[in-house]
């Protein structure tokens, strides 16, 4: 590939700051779309945004300096989304999110542990072609429910309607801008969407300046008052641990292959250290934790600059934003029904490339290999919406998450019921 700037390389100051512009909007676009998992009062919502803001941009500082030293934007990981989003259903209207985000913890630390030795290459062994793009494909469908719901919010029939003719209009608007467009614009598709859903939401209903003040005074607990522990729900995050391994692991690969650099195996270690380490600081936070983000190619690509460097204004960036409220009330003002759209093309985009893993690696040949991808994903969506009271409470964080049920299902058919001998 022709760069005009290495890993390794540093940009006049000028370029720099344009480079590290695009890669900063791309973060907060990531972000955003997972903030409406916070939980509590307005005040205590900007605190958690706040909270996130600082992590992801001191994460991304540690990976371009000490961790994979590679130009990719940490995000918060889709995975987790499920597993809390999953975690806060399964328990009612008796919330304890100490209990989800100490989970959080002990698989931060699990993820840091697999990097000490050869333990990494030895469990990479079981995540088979299949395995991966069906993690993948979970991914996506576990969370149709929670985007169902934030494009068409029960009890605000009004906003329905938009949610109909902004998800009609604003997808296939998407699809076709992501097409055509060039360069540093092709990359920069999902904020100017956020942008646009932004101000026609507030030109329709007004009442921006409401909302932003709603969100402009931060509240809470800086970290989890208190430590809980629960078997079943610290298993569970466990399972969605192993989703967010491999995306980290492929996120590095991927880059690293791409731009021929060193010692690719030992950045990934490396990099996913700095993950497992970041992880356990969100689980002590009470906020979602972060990974690799696989977009960074495009971004390379589009802009032909591979410097680090470019990614270290943006992290302080986003480190700036955690202490300026007004900012965070801004984002906090976007609509669910905006985020939901987003969410959906993005899934769409994810549920793509899964497809493309399948086709590039040639993992269904067969009937029994096509079974193999597609019965996990089935069992994934039927005891995503199976009545909780059903379910010993005990099991709820493992039986009541579709993502849990349908990883555990890909590993039993691929290792052991359809298991394919050498």
């Amino acid at each position: 590939m022709n760069l005009k700037y290495g890993i390794d390389d540093r940009p006049k100051m000028g370029h720099l700051m344009l480079y590290s512009l695009q890669w900063f909007v791309l973060a907060l676009a990531v972000i955003v779309t997972s903030l409406f998992i916070a939980t509590g009062s307005p005040a205590e919502r900007v605190l958690y945004a706040q909270k996130v803001f600082a992590l992801m941009g001191v994460a991304i500082i540690a990976q371009v300096l000490w961790g994979h030293r590679l130009p990719i934007i940490a995000g918060p990981a889709s995975v987790l989304l499920v597993g809390i989003i999953t975690a806060l259903a399964t328990q009612g209207e008796q919330i304890n999110t100490n209990k989800i985000y100490t989970a959080l913890l002990i698989g931060g630390a699990a993820t840091l542990l697999l990097t000490s030795g050869r333990l990494l290459e030895r469990i990479q062994r079981i995540f088979t072609p299949r395995i991966v793009v069906v993690i993948m494909m979970l991914i996506a469908f576990t969370l149709g429910t929670t985007i169902k719901n934030l494009i068409f919010p029960a009890g605000d029939e009004e906003r329905h309607i938009f949610g109909l003719w902004f998800t009609l209009l604003g997808i296939p608007a998407m699809v076709i801008a992501a097409n055509r467009m060039r360069g540093v614009a092709k990359s920069l598709v999902v904020p100017i969407a956020l942008v646009i859903g932004y101000v026609i939401y507030y030109a329709i209903y007004g009442g921006f300046a409401q909302a932003a003040q709603q969100f402009s005074e931060s509240d809470g607990a800086l970290i989890l008052p208190q430590i809980e522990f629960d078997g079943s729900m610290i298993a569970a995050f466990l399972i969605c641990y192993i989703a967010l391994i491999i995306n980290d692991v492929s996120s590095v690969q991927s880059l690293g292959g791409m731009l021929a650099a060193r010692d690719t195996d030992k950045r990934s270690r490396r990099g996913l250290a700095v993950t497992g380490i970041f992880n356990i600081a969100a689980g002590g936070l009470g906020v979602i934790g972060p990974v690799s983000y696989s977009m960074s190619p495009g971004v390379i690509a589009s802009s032909s600059c591979a410097s680090r460097y470019a990614l270290l204004p943006a992290g302080l960036g986003l480190i700036i934003c955690a202490f300026v409220p007004q900012l965070i009330a801004i984002t906090s003002a976007i609509p669910n029904t905006v985020i939901g759209v987003i969410l959906l093309y993005l899934m769409g985009t994810h549920v793509a490339a899964s497809f493309h893993t399948l086709i590039e690696s040639g993992s269904a040949k067969s009937f029994n290999d096509c079974l193999t991808i597609g019965l996990p994903i089935m069992i994934s969506l039927i005891f995503g919406i199976i009545p909780l009271n059903i379910i010993p409470s005990i099991l709820r964080p493992i039986i009541g998450n579709g993502f849990v049920m349908g990883v555990l299902m890909v590993m039993l058919l691929e290792h052991v019921i359809l298991r394919q001998r050498k």
